[in-house]
């Protein structure tokens, strides 16, 4: 069974993208990535440094395969909403340049892998598609309003139901795609369509392996362990790939991790075998990259001393950092 993932990021979420990949290509080492490049730098950097198993893709030679989603763009979304619109259309254009593809996946550019994701494969059997659920805990119950179902890990199957899925929601995206709420029509972004599709495509499977799409939203309802040097959830599943969102920089090397806006316990597994680890692995590529990146990029917002935002805003960083220090999130990651 082939299967082929993909993801895309312009240069300023370039190392963690990176990071992405190298963490899957550890764990599979055949693991075959497609790369939107969502700007000029990034397709320059990946011609330079050849990464093994990355098939870059020129956002130009992407857009001249859909004027649909060109005309989409057109229609006022900003660049995020963009992005949020070409996820499918990119899963779309992958099953047509790998034929033989059974599988293919899109992913985050700040997923984290720990071990092979087989397990969620092999729990879906043939699924049309396989979703993963925010599994949301009951203090966060709130956040469903932006579906139950997270578009950072998601996989369409070669088949006809899978094929009609994907286009389903292809569509929905094209028609509307905006970062924002939308109750009447039961829809936010790219996301909550995944709702309605889960619903209309029976085969389609929601992941329930906890160790997939672990993330700052939903660790606060699972205790982890070590064992053998893996990371268990609840005693159970093993650690799977981790969604590290919302980690921000706040100086040179401090750091804010979500758990200042999930509200998730400051956990020491959390802190010291998936924070701390990323964040080295995110520094030491940041360097890597450096002599690469245009003059004007900044791979995370800096929020320092030396920043030019004014007083105001200064003092509201600082007191973002009084509180994450208190919340037991903010992370000192020296050289």
């Amino acid at each position: 069974m082939k299967h082929v993932s993909c993801t895309l990021f312009d240069h300023r979420y370039m190392s963690r993208g990176l990071a992405m990949i190298r963490s899957l290509r550890r764990v599979v080492p055949d693991a075959q990535v497609w790369v939107l490049c969502l700007d000029d730098a990034v397709l320059d950097i990946f011609r330079q440094i050849r990464e093994p198993g990355v098939h870059p893709l020129p956002l130009s030679e992407f857009e001249a395969d859909d004027p649909e989603l060109v005309m989409a763009k057109a229609d006022g979304r900003t660049l995020i909403e963009y992005y949020f619109s070409a996820k499918p259309s990119l899963i779309a254009h992958v099953m047509r340049a790998v034929p033989d593809a059974e599988y293919v996946t899109y992913l985050d550019s700040d997923l984290w892998f720990f071990a092979d994701p087989a397990p969620a494969f092999a729990e879906a059997r043939d699924a049309s598609a396989l979703l993963t659920p925010h599994r949301f805990p009951e203090t966060a119950r709130e956040r469903e309003c932006f579906g139950r179902f997270n578009a950072g890990w998601l996989s369409f199957r070669r088949s006809t139901e899978g094929q009609a899925g994907l286009q389903w929601w292809r569509a929905r995206c094209l028609e509307w795609c905006f970062d924002r709420v939308d109750e009447a029509h039961n829809r936010f972004a790219d996301q909550r369509y995944l709702d309605q599709l889960i619903e209309r495509f029976p085969d389609a499977h929601a992941v329930r392996h906890r160790g997939a799409n672990l993330a700052p939203w939903n660790v606060g309802g699972y205790r982890l362990a070590l064992r053998d040097g893996a990371i268990m959830v609840d005693s159970g599943d093993p650690l799977l790939f981790f969604h590290v969102h919302g980690v921000r920089t706040v100086g040179r090397d401090l750091y804010i991790t979500p758990q200042d806006v999930y509200r998730g316990p400051s956990d020491p597994i959390q802190r010291e075998n998936i924070y701390r680890p990323y964040l080295k692995v995110l520094r030491s590529i940041d360097r890597e990259l450096s002599p690469l990146m245009p003059t004007a990029a900044k791979p995370l917002r800096q929020l320092s001393r030396r920043s030019s935002i004014g007083g105001l805003e200064t003092l509201k960083a600082y007191l973002r950092i009084v509180r994450a220090f208190a919340r037991g999130a903010l992370m000192r990651v020296p050289e």
